[in-house]
C-alpha cells in the first residue's frame, strides 16, 4: 500500500483488474493480457503505448496475479550488471518454485547488449518479462527479444476514461477522499490538458487541489497548476515519425489547417526547427515542383530565417512556408522525372556521351572528335536549335511530363515546342 504522502497518481494506481480504465481491446474475456493478469498466462510481454495509459499498472497486476516476486528496473539507470544480478536472483528463486516478474520501464533505452542479456532468461522462463516502451518495439527492441514476447499496444485514454479516473481520485479514500469538489469546467479543462494521460491528469488534479483556496476546484485553479496541454510527441521516438508523416501528407493533400496543426505540434514539443525547414525544402520540390516554382524559394527562405534569426521568431517563417506549400498547386512531375531517369541509369541505359558534347578543352581533344560539330544555341536567333543531347539509346525519351496544374499548365506546351525543335523533324517524341 503506497504511503499517504505518495503522489496522487501512485496512490490511485489500480489494485485490481476491475479498477483498470480503458484498454478494452486488450482485456476481453479470453485475451492474452487478461489471462496474464488472472495468473494463467506464461508469456513475456512488451507493453507499447503512450505515457499514462497503464503500462506500469499492468505489470504490477501481472506480478500480483502470479504470486511471484516483483523486480523493477529502469533503462535510464540500469546496466547489464544490474540485469544479470536480477536474473541470478530469479534463477535461485525458480529452484525454490517461485516465479520472478521483471518489469523494465522504457526498455527502448536499453542498448542491444543490454537487451541481449535478457534473451536466455526470457526464453527459459527464468523471469516473466514485462517491458514497457513508448516507442514502436519494431524499431526499438532487438528482433530475438521481440520474437520471444507478446507485443500489446495500449491506446491513449479517451476523455470519458480520464473523467472516470479523475472522479474516482476525488472521491476515493486513497485519493482526495471527498475533501474537494470539482467544477464541470475544471473537469473539462483537466481532461483537455491530460491528452489521454491518466498520470498527467492526476498530477494536475493534485496540484490544482493543493492550490485551491476553497472547497471547489475551479478552472482558474487548474490553469494556475498547469498552463498547456500535453503534447504526444517524442523527438526520437515513434510519435516523431507519425507526426512528421502527418505533417507531410497534410501539405501534400492541400489541407492547410491540418498542416498548421502538425507544425504547431512539432514546435510545441521542441522539435529542431532545422529539421522542419529541411522537410519543407524537400516537399516544395517533391509535392509542388514546377506547378509553383516559388514554393522552393519560400522554403529556402524559411530555412535561412531559421539559421539567421532563430527561434521563436523563425516559427512564423516556417508557418508561411507551410501555408505556401499546402495551398500551392501540386505536381509530382519533378519526382517522377528524376525517378524515371534514375531507373534507366540503374538498368544500364547510360550510353556514351555524344562526341560533339564532350569536353574539348585539352590538347588532342579534337583529334578524338570531342566537341567537333557542337552547335552553340546562342548563335541561333531563337536560342534553341536541333541537336542531339541524349545518348543514342535514349534519344526521344520523355522523362519530364508536366501536369496541367498551376505554372505547369503554361510550361507544358513550351516543353513540347522545345522538344520538337531540339529533336528536329525526325525526332518524334515517344513516351517512356
Amino acid at each position: 500500500m503506497p504511503s499517504p504522502s505518495a503522489p496522487l497518481a501512485v496512490r490511485m494506481r489500480p489494485t485490481s483488474l476491475e479498477e483498470v480504465v480503458g484498454q478494452d481491446h486488450l482485456l476481453g474475456e479470453r485475451s492474452p493480457l487478461r489471462r496474464l493478469i488472472a495468473g494463467s498466462g506464461g508469456s513475456s510481454v512488451l507493453l507499447y503505448g503512450p505515457p499514462g495509459t497503464g503500462k506500469t499498472t499492468m505489470a504490477a497486476l501481472i506480478s500480483q496475479a502470479t504470486g511471484g516476486s516483483f523486480e523493477a528496473l529502469s533503462a535510464l539507470s540500469a546496466g547489464v550488471k544490474e540485469v544479470r544480478a536480477v536474473i541470478d536472483v530469479a534463477r535461485r528463486r525458480l529452484i525454490q518454485g517461485q516465479q520472478t516478474v521483471l518489469f523494465i520501464d522504457e526498455v527502448h533505452r536499453f542498448s542491444k547488449t543490454q537487451q541481449d542479456a535478457l534473451l536466455d532468461a526470457v526464453e527459459n522462463r527464468i523471469v516473466l518479462l514485462v517491458a514497457a516502451t513508448t516507442e514502436n518495439p519494431s524499431f526499438s527492441v532487438v528482433a530475438p527479444l521481440l520474437s520471444r514476447s507478446l507485443v500489446l499496444q495500449l491506446r491513449s485514454l479517451t476523455d470519458d476514461d480520464i473523467k472516470d479516473v479523475v472522479a474516482r481520485a476525488v472521491a476515493d479514500p486513497r485519493g482526495l477522499d471527498g475533501s474537494v469538489e470539482l467544477s464541470e469546467e475544471a473537469l473539462d479543462h483537466l481532461v483537455a490538458v491530460a491528452g489521454g494521460d491518466a498520470r498527467r491528469a492526476l498530477t494536475a488534479l493534485e496540484a490544482s487541489a493543493d492550490g485551491s483556496d476553497g472547497e471547489t476546484v475551479t478552472v482558474a485553479d487548474v490553469e494556475a497548476a498547469i498552463d498547456r496541454a500535453a503534447v504526444r510527441y517524442d523527438r526520437s521516438g515513434d510519435q516523431h515519425y507519425d507526426v512528421t508523416s502527418a505533417f507531410i501528407k497534410s501539405m501534400r493533400g492541400s489541407d492547410v489547417d491540418a498542416a498548421l496543426h502538425y507544425l504547431a505540434r512539432m514546435l510545441s514539443a521542441g522539435e529542431d526547427p532545422r529539421f522542419i525547414a529541411r522537410r519543407l525544402m524537400i516537399h516544395a520540390s517533391e509535392d509542388v515542383g514546377m506547378a509553383d516554382p516559388t514554393a522552393l524559394q519560400t522554403a529556402v527562405a524559411a530555412a535561412q530565417v531559421v539559421q539567421l534569426v532563430g527561434m521563436p521568431e523563425a516559427k512564423l517563417a516556417l508557418a508561411q512556408a507551410t501555408i505556401h506549400i499546402a495551398t500551392a498547386p501540386k505536381s509530382g512531375s519533378v519526382t517522377s522525372a528524376l525517378g524515371a531517369a534514375m531507373t534507366d541509369i540503374s538498368s544500364g541505359k547510360a550510353g556514351a556521351v555524344p562526341s560533339h558534347l564532350r569536353d574539348g578543352h585539352y590538347a588532342g581533344a579534337k583529334k578524338l572528335g570531342n566537341a567537333v560539330g557542337y552547335r552553340f544555341p546562342h548563335d541561333d536567333p531563337d536560342g534553341v536549335l536541333a541537336q542531339q543531347y541524349a545518348p543514342d539509346t535514349l534519344v526521344g525519351v520523355d522523362y519530364y511530363l508536366p501536369t496541367d496544374h498551376g505554372f505547369e499548365r503554361e510550361l507544358g506546351p513550351r516543353v513540347g515546342r522545345l522538344r520538337s525543335i531540339v529533336r528536329g523533324l525526325a525526332g518524334r517524341a515517344r513516351r517512356r
